[in-house]
């Protein structure tokens, strides 16, 4: 619990003012086309207008007792199931967290 507990501070922290505000920068409409897309003739005419990549992931952890049995995932293991996007320059530019390992990767991209 105690790792837990350090993690949401940390991502709270992370995603507050002063630090979001001024680490954080989101792509706009007027930016380039990435050139790892751009000068790409098989990645070029399919992802010219995306701004990077979306997965999920699962991150160990300790819930308590009476949450244990829905952080478990798929594999018996006690995990967080986080949902993460990055740019293609690899800068994290979405994170959502916090969701039990039991949940669906659906449901956490409607709450995305």
């Amino acid at each position: 619990m105690i790792v837990f507990r350090y993690f949401k501070r940390m991502l709270t922290a992370f995603s507050s003012h002063p630090f979001y505000n001024k680490y954080v920068k989101l792509p706009s409409a007027t930016d380039p086309v990435p050139p790892e897309i751009r000068d790409d003739y098989r990645r070029y005419p399919f992802f010219k207008d995306a701004v990077g990549a979306i997965d999920g992931t699962h991150i160990n952890c300790s819930p308590t007792a009476q949450e244990r049995a829905a952080s478990r995932n798929r594999k018996g293991l006690l995990t967080q199931n986080c949902l993460i996007a990055c740019s293609f320059d690899f800068l994290f530019t979405y994170v959502l967290s916090g969701w039990e390992g039991s949940a669906a990767d659906a449901a956490i991209y409607n709450d995305a």
